[in-house]
């Protein structure tokens, strides 16, 4: 799908918030309300929209504690980073995982509750995976900035 600026001034309201109506949005973007529902649909059926969430605190949730870990497998085929994908996601407190290049293999983001809780997450859940050969663990002291909307080409701003 081409997006043009209206589709892109779109996006940038629906990332800032996902919870508007199609009324307000429409005003916000400068369209009426039925062309604005069109476009929406189509960018959510070319997936440029890829879903709508609700965005919880962590802290609120009693998930104060964000590790980021860094894992090496023994071997990387094909077959070895599939399964380890598998098997990780199947852990909801995976926020990301990531296959990277360098020192190690994946990158993951976990939120837990404490240190015991990430005592827990590595041993019982890491460590069974068959083929690891190395975890890392690092702890974020401070959330500088978190954000979940993408910088959009020029023309999506207001």
């Amino acid at each position: 799908m081409q997006l043009d600026t209206m589709d892109l001034r779109i996006l940038g309201e629906l990332q800032r918030d996902g919870a508007l109506s199609n009324v307000e949005l429409a005003r916000r973007v400068g369209l009426s309300a039925s062309p604005c529902l069109a476009r929406v649909k189509a960018l959510e059926a070319s997936g440029t929209i890829a879903r709508y969430v609700a965005l919880a605190n962590p802290a609120a949730v009693g998930l104060g504690l964000n590790v980021f870990i860094s894992i090496s497998l023994t071997a990387q085929t094909k077959q070895a980073l599939a399964e380890f994908e598998r098997l990780v996601c199947e852990h909801d407190e995976v926020m990301e995982c990531y296959l990277m290049t360098g020192d190690s293999d994946y990158l993951i983001r976990v939120v837990l509750a404490d240190i015991a809780a990430l005592e827990r997450f590595i041993l019982d859940r890491l460590t069974p995976i068959a083929g690891i050969e190395k975890i890392r663990s690092s702890f974020a002291l401070k959330q500088v900035r978190y954000k979940t909307a993408l910088p959009l080409p020029a023309g999506a701003s207001r």
